[in-house]
């Protein structure tokens, strides 16, 4: 749907993030290609209005285009990369997973339809490719419409949210979401594993202790925790830190020894390793990083 694209192009302005008057959700907009680079991408949904993207996590890799929208029940480390042309630039669309307002679509839908089987059989990963139909493209166009006026964001926002998942959960990859709204579900546990991490990110942590906060034996823990997020607790943390410093690096301009020292390494020589390692240059070297 060309409108999609263009009610994109009329709220993304300015190049990277644009805020819009409904809590949670907000565009992107890139005029530059993006070489494979490691990143940290947060819960929600993602929807491309114009251009694709292609994600790396371990040996899958997922296209999200104006026909293929992603689907984040956790926050993710992964790996992404785009070719973008020069007259289209990469448009996208982020919406945040509201848990209650998910909950309670979904507690609807189940009064609806008591004993539907409208959960399809998958395994519960932290993300998804779900195709985007007319009815959800539909959903789409009218919340970009809604956030031209601040009036009608204000008003009908949150409803056209709702509606957004409700289309979600209609579609074929709602499995990893119901998961994530029901309690004592593989993914809902380690959703509660990786709130607790990335809030104590700079503090030691074993994965005993994290299995213990949500009640799961070490081994079941470490094998739900690589099935939803396709790394170790250990990798994950390991990566969420990294993450965090590159952002302390470049947005708060904080020399690498201190980046270090606030997400937990007591060796600055290893974090220098590990940075390289990971993003390909030293933590010195941020053009380079930046422009990749």
């Amino acid at each position: 749907m060309r409108e999609i694209a263009e009610l994109m192009g009329r709220l993304a302005v300015n190049e990277g993030e644009t805020t819009t008057g409904i809590p949670g959700v907000a565009l992107h907009k890139r005029t530059e290609n993006i070489c494979r680079t490691p990143l940290l991408y947060q819960q929600g949904v993602i929807i491309v209005g114009q251009g694709a993207k292609k994600v790396h996590l371990a040996d899958t890799v997922y296209t999200y285009d104006p026909d293929h929208y992603l689907v984040l029940s956790v926050p993710l480390p992964a790996e992404c990369e785009a070719v973008v042309h020069p007259d289209e630039p990469l448009l996208s669309l982020k919406v945040d997973i509201d848990l209650h307002m998910l909950t309670s679509v979904i507690d609807q839908m189940d009064e609806a339809a008591p004993g539907c089987p409208a959960r399809p059989c998958c395994r519960h990963q932290g993300l998804t490719l779900a195709f985007a139909d007319a009815p959800f493209k539909e959903t789409v166009r009218r919340l970009l419409c809604a956030l031209l006026s601040p009036r009608e964001a204000r008003v009908l926002g949150r409803g056209l949210v709702r509606e957004l998942l409700f289309r979600i959960m209609c579609g074929e990859n709602a499995a990893s979401l119901y998961a994530l709204a029901h309690k004592n579900t593989g993914l809902s546990r380690i959703d509660k594993a990786l709130k607790q991490i990335h809030c104590n990110f700079s503090q030691p942590c074993s994965v005993e202790q994290l299995a213990g906060a949500v009640n799961m034996s070490t081994s079941a823990f470490h094998r739900a925790f690589k099935d939803v997020t396709s790394l170790s607790p250990i990798q994950y943390l390991k990566k969420v830190r990294l993450n965090k410093a590159r952002s302390l690096l470049v947005e708060d301009g904080l020399r690498a020894s201190d980046a270090a020292r606030q997400v937990g390494y007591e060796s600055v020589s290893q974090f220098n390793r590990e940075f390289k390692r990971y993003f390909g240059a030293s933590p010195r070297n941020l053009p380079e990083i930046n422009g990749r």
